[in-house]
């Protein structure tokens, strides 16, 4: 199947933006993907994604946020789409919040700008909810959501104009270093060759690098969208994407931008998933109904009826920070993954940093956080 300058395993978001930012660089690349881009069976789809700057998570993260907004503006220029819509957002959460103490740390340790709200200013700022006496929340005004399909199917079409070739339905089985370069198997029955390799499998890493699957836990979580009561409150123009962290859930969600309903899911983990080739198990209508019923004290405005449901995976690490970097054994492969439900935002620059890792062995990125050290076993090598 021929000999390639760099292959990308998986085409979700991660994988497309590598494959984008090797073949910018002028490298013969070609991106497998198992099922066809822009599936629904993994982590990149879904209509949107929360994009946000001050990141409770850990101020390490801010700089890479900037610099991912950056690139996703080039993307939006480069392949004339609109990604990106800025609705600010809202992050509450009862006194001592993990999230709004983070967020607020965040903030402050960057220079970004950001509100502090009572509950009672909340409400009539955004008229569509109704937060608990004595929350306490914040707002970024710089936040907004992605458009997430439309993202991978721009990063993919950038790809092609600067010559990247994509395989489509077509599963690796197996990566096997040579000293000539690293043979792919696909299907079990073809190879191709590469001088280097990024692997983005998602859910499916474990199973092609062994010596994360002791590291990994995939989770299914369930994404519902919800009939507004009053659509003019849930208007982007009216109603920020948002966080909740209450003492029993985490739940995040999206203003109705499409006429879809109000989009909603729980950050907290979901059922774990031992095969994500068999995923699709459980009630799904049990579950979005209980969904729908704890946003409707938080946001009446959209507590009307289940319009549909939809199921991801999230591909978790124990300190749900990112697992990034050259393969401990090879370094001609990268490995990225276990973005544990809070990558997307960071993919337009993530897909340069991984291409700097194949090319260059470094990157000017900073990405001492998602260490793959920490999530390595030696025994399952």
């Amino acid at each position: 199947m021929g000999t390639f300058g760099a292959a990308v395993i998986g085409l979700g978001v991660m994988g497309a933006s590598a494959l984008r930012a090797l073949a910018a660089r002028g490298v013969s690349a070609v991106g497998i993907e198992q099922f066809t881009p822009g599936h629904a069976r993994g982590s990149s789809h879904g209509e949107s994604r929360i994009f946000r700057l001050a990141y409770f998570e850990h101020p390490a993260y801010v700089p890479l946020a900037l610099a991912a907004r950056d690139a996703w503006r080039r993307l939006e220029r480069e392949t004339g789409t609109s990604l990106f819509t800025a609705t600010g957002i809202l992050e509450a959460g009862p006194p001592g919040s993990a999230i709004v103490a983070g967020s607020q740390r965040a903030a402050a340790a960057h220079g970004l700008a950001q509100e502090t709200l009572d509950a009672a200013e909340a409400a009539r700022r955004f008229p569509a909810f109704r937060l608990p006496a004595g929350w306490q929340a914040v707002f970024q005004p710089d936040a907004g959501f992605l458009r997430a399909e439309a993202a991978v199917e721009a990063m993919l079409l950038a790809a092609g104009r600067n010559g990247a070739a994509i395989l489509s339905g077509r599963r690796v089985s197996a990566i096997e270093p040579g000293r000539d370069g690293v043979r792919i198997v696909i299907d079990e029955a073809e190879a191709l060759a590469a001088e280097r390799v990024v692997v983005c499998a998602g859910p499916w890493l474990g199973r092609l690098v062994p010596g994360l699957a002791g590291a990994l836990t995939v989770t299914r979580q369930t994404v519902g969208w919800f009939a507004p009561a009053n659509p003019a409150l849930v208007a982007p123009d009216a109603m920020p994407v948002f966080i909740l962290d209450a003492s029993d859930d985490t739940v995040y969600g999206f203003p109705d931008f499409c006429g879809s309903g109000v989009k909603a899911a729980s950050h907290r983990p979901g059922a774990t998933v031992r095969d994500p080739d068999d995923a699709a198990t459980g009630d799904a209508e049990a579950e979005v109904s209980a969904l729908r019923d704890w946003l409707a004290p938080y946001l009446p405005a959209a507590a009307g009826a289940v319009r549909r449901s939809s199921r991801c995976l999230y591909t978790r690490t124990a300190d749900e920070h990112f697992a990034i970097g050259l393969h401990p054994q090879d370094r001609r492969i990268v490995l990225a993954s276990a973005c544990s439900g809070h990558g997307f935002k960071f993919a337009s620059i993530l897909g340069e940093v991984l291409a700097e890792l194949a090319l260059d062995g470094a990157t000017r990125h900073d990405i001492a956080l998602f260490a793959l050290g920490r999530c390595w076993n030696e025994a399952k090598t």
